[in-house]
């Protein structure tokens, strides 16, 4: 069984111009891409195969990000199911001149495994190490109910997860 730690991957890159936008600012695409290549490296070194792009949520924009400043990703493996993998991205950027650095973007990336017939594999149980990590693991599977939900792959009625977290079974309290 492995740690989150062993998937962890760490890219940086320079923002260049041509990855600005008329305010001579990343583009928002631009990043996003940036962040699936450093989660799906994180989903592979997991894995061992293989890995496709199923679905990006939780993206926020914090605070945009200069030309010329130095972005940082930082992706690891936060929970996996039979075939899919949550993987947790952190961006951050540093104005070196102005040795200013903020943590700008975050964002939860879904993968599945693939063997060689791009049938969906299954992959390696994952265990958490650090209370961060279990603090990641154990809301991936109510993140995972809402992507679901929303997908329409599962009905509101059947994610116990989030029944649990709204709607207490001991709950006794009277309307």
């Amino acid at each position: 069984m492995a740690s989150p730690a062993d998937s962890e991957t760490w890219m940086t890159l320079v923002v260049q111009p041509n990855d600005t936008n008329p305010l001579g600012t990343l583009h928002g695409g631009r990043l996003m891409y940036w962040m699936d290549e450093c989660s799906a490296i994180a989903a592979t070194k997991h894995s061992r195969a293989v890995v496709v792009t199923v679905s990006v949520d939780g993206v926020s924009f914090k605070h945009a990000i200069e030309l010329g400043s130095v972005v940082t990703i930082r992706a690891r493996v936060t929970r996996t199911f039979r075939t899919s993998m949550e993987v947790f991205v952190e961006v951050w950027s540093e104005h070196i001149p102005r040795n200013l650095r903020m943590k700008c973007n975050e964002a939860y990336y879904t993968f599945v495994a693939l063997d060689e017939a791009k049938r969906p594999l299954p992959v390696p149980d994952l265990l958490p190490t650090t209370a961060e990590e279990q603090r990641l693991y154990d809301g991936a599977l109510r993140r995972r109910q809402v992507r679901l939900i929303l997908a329409g792959k599962m009905k509101a009625e059947d994610a116990n997860e989030l029944k649990a977290l709204f709607l207490p079974e001991n709950n006794t309290a009277e309307p």
